[in-house]
């Protein structure tokens, strides 16, 4: 029998299924602790939660803590302090300098999206709203708390925490809390073993309970020239006169990228083009990654050559005239699932030429546009109309931030004691079920893979 008052009760009220909308809500003596606050995307019965109720009152809610600054774990905070959270928001310094950049385009996309739908009138309702607005980011930002890898971090009495590195985007980190007395690791999201510009994933020796991320757990990562590829298809496409079009996730995709692309010019091995960043909020993260060397395994040197000979575009009408250019180029813009920003703009004139590249260089996820293209679909929709897929598509796998089943496998191994339980979250089903298998017959370890809404009690 566990004993209510000293019981620590986990929630999974997003993230478990499914790849987005993280949120694990902790309750410990009538306490409570939201893990992440992600926002729900990809398939619409997914997004259409973004609407509903809040599960708990968030007025109850105590603290927030946030892993990282991907949308799909931070993207629903504005709209809970608008529901009347009030309590602070714990991350990582760089984390809070990424969250305000994500969340602020998050609102703009929202709202000129609503603007263009009743503009166009292709919106099923009579007037489209924003999920949230800019002003609602805005009346988040004053909650948010920054602190330091290794700092502990005293919630109450019966909750503390302190971030350590993850390896997955800069600012990036686990969740390693004592709760009650228990040793609880959140992951959030797990970097690869060696990543590219970032130190890997912190070795964690304890933990009672780890609650792991599954979005890769049924797949390895193919070991391919990634450098070589991108010279590929960039010599490809610029040489038969095309554009080169890259939806790249601002953080940490988009900054890989331009790093390769600055190798492969100091090797003299690019062909003569012009590469744009036309991503404000590329731009900004950027900004922050200069800010955070300290965070990185390349040279300072080097963080400052990769955005040398970049063209970088924040301005709309400047946005516009590289969108009606024919030009041969490259451009990296936003989004990296191809569900909102200004790639849509640079489909929407160049998708249907076969001398143009579409180049996917991150996961997409189901219900997107990008799973959707990479599925095989010859017709895609935004702005209201249907849009023929005539460009070539390419895709390189081996970038992903996420850790595969391999490197989640080998990390685990790291654990001086056995945990308690792995209880794994943020995959799709087949995903989080392979990676289950994997888990309970190399390391004979007790796993339990939660449902939505799904609670759990630690004994």
């Amino acid at each position: 029998m566990i004993d209510a008052d000293k019981a620590v009760k986990l929630t999974f009220l997003g993230g478990a299924g499914t790849v987005t909308g993280s949120k694990t809500l902790v309750e410990i003596n009538g306490k409570r602790i939201l893990i992440d606050c992600g926002l729900f995307q990809g398939l619409k019965e997914l997004r259409l939660l973004n609407w509903d109720d809040f599960p708990v009152d968030p007025k109850t809610i105590d603290a927030i803590v946030l892993t990282h600054a991907h949308l799909d774990h931070c993207g629903y905070i504005p709209l809970l302090v608008k529901k009347g959270f009030k309590g602070p928001i714990h991350c990582t310094y760089p984390t809070l300098e990424l969250t305000e950049i994500i969340l602020k385009d998050s609102a703009k996309i929202q709202e000129e999206d609503a603007e263009r739908a009743n503009k166009h009138q292709y919106t099923r309702h009579e007037h489209a709203e924003p999920l949230y607005t800019l002003k609602d980011v805005m009346n988040s930002l004053p909650l948010f708390v920054g602190h330091n890898l290794h700092e502990w971090v005293i919630i109450h009495e019966y909750f503390k925490f302190e971030f350590l590195n993850s390896g997955h985007i800069l600012g990036g980190a686990f969740v390693n809390a004592l709760a009650n007395g228990k040793k609880v690791l959140f992951s959030g999201d797990i970097g690869r073993l060696d990543p590219m510009l970032l130190y890997p994933p912190k070795h964690v020796r304890e933990a009672d309970y780890v609650i792991l991320e599954s979005t890769y757990g049924d797949r390895l990562h193919l070991q391919e020239n990634v450098k070589s590829k991108l010279r590929e298809v960039i010599e490809q496409t610029i040489h038969r006169g095309g554009i080169l079009m890259i939806p790249s996730f601002a953080v940490e995709r988009t900054q890989e990228i331009l790093y390769l692309i600055y190798q492969l010019r100091e090797e003299e091995l690019l062909p003569k083009c012009k590469i744009f960043l036309d991503s404000p909020m590329g731009i900004d993260a950027s900004n922050t990654y200069k800010r955070y060397p300290d965070w990185q395994k390349i040279s300072n040197y080097e963080l400052d050559r990769m955005f040398e000979d970049i063209y970088l575009i924040q301005d709309a009408e400047q946005s516009r005239l590289q969108v009606a250019d024919q030009k041969p180029k490259v451009v990296l813009a936003g989004s990296g699932m191809i569900e909102g920003g200004r790639i849509l703009h640079y489909l929407n004139a160049h998708i249907d030429n076969p001398d143009n590249t579409l180049l996917f260089v991150g996961y997409q996820g189901e219900g997107t546009r990008g799973r959707a293209i990479l599925s095989g679909s010859t017709e895609i929709k935004f702005f209201g109309e249907y849009r023929k897929v005539k460009c070539e598509i390419r895709h390189i796998d081996s970038l992903s931030a996420h850790a595969d089943y391999s490197e989640m496998i080998q990390w685990l191994k790291g654990f001086k004691n056995k945990p308690q339980q792995i209880i794994l979250n943020h995959g799709e089903p087949h995903q989080t079920d392979a990676l289950r298998v994997r888990i309970q017959h190399e390391l004979k370890l007790e796993v339990f893979v939660p449902k939505m809404m799904e609670s759990v009690l630690l004994e």
